[in-house]
């Protein structure tokens, strides 16, 4: 869903008004949207002090993380396009949690060889897209195409940053969602909770959010949940506002 159908969260000229926080997008490539925004806010965070976001873009979902925590000491970000994580870094430090949000502009696999901590929770909006036809500009290309961030480069850097007991939560479309659990079971992840996602209750699903944990923690029963975002008149459904309900300006 784009940032047209998600107009109500606040959307104007250069980016989102939320609640609590606005979020320019003009210098990101990827926009603003409704994968992110479902990410942000369902990413188990109650008890994670470090939050690592790869891909963070314009920062969104860390924001996002930053205003859901309670006991959180430091989240950061990590954004390749260098125009983004700048302006990341701009809508961070206009935060009012800009003390413990940090951007980097770096490469994950880079910053996952340098890395002196490990993180509780790491969260990611990846790329999906096989390379195929040729985006308009390089920076389009990265951010949604899978050349320059495999998902099974996604997966080693996750393990390379993740605490014992941590959680890796993505957001993906459906299909591929399916795809990428098979890489993730291969790479010796278990699916810890997954949730379902479709636009309204006669379309099939479309997204699917997933957070895994590593298999040294043994079997997990993955707990699967379903979330429609519209019901049968187009108006959002009771479960996706109590979702929102805390960052989107009018619910």
């Amino acid at each position: 869903m784009n940032q047209k159908k998600v107009k109500k969260a606040g959307l104007r000229k250069g980016g989102f008004t939320f609640k609590q926080f606005f979020v320019a997008h003009d210098k990101c490539e990827m926009k603003v949207g409704t994968d992110g925004v479902l990410l942000g806010a369902w990413a188990p965070i109650d008890k994670v002090r470090r939050a690592l976001d790869i891909g963070t873009g314009s920062g969104l979902i860390a924001l996002m993380l930053a205003q859901r925590a309670t006991k959180i000491e430091c989240i950061d970000g990590i954004e390749l396009d260098e125009k983004a994580a700048l302006q990341a870094t701009e809508n961070a430090q206009e935060s009012q949690w800009h003390s413990f949000i940090h951007i980097h502009h770096s490469d994950i696999h880079h910053y996952a060889e340098q890395a002196q901590n490990k993180y509780d929770l790491i969260v990611s909006n990846p790329p999906y897209f096989e390379p195929a036809i040729a985006c308009r500009n390089d920076v389009r290309e990265q951010a949604r195409y899978t050349k320059t961030l495999t998902h099974e480069g996604l997966l080693d850097s996750a393990q390379s940053l993740i605490t014992e007991d941590g959680l890796f939560c993505v957001v993906l479309p459906y299909s591929i969602g399916e795809q990428f659990i098979e890489i993730a079971e291969k790479k010796e992840w278990n699916v810890a909770k997954r949730v379902n996602i479709k636009d309204s209750a006669d379309k099939p699903y479309h997204r699917i959010l997933l957070a895994f944990q590593r298999q040294n923690q043994g079997s997990v029963a993955c707990s699967i949940d379903e979330l429609i975002i519209r019901n049968n008149e187009g108006h959002y459904t009771d479960k996706f506002q109590s979702w929102v309900t805390d960052f989107y300006l009018y619910y």
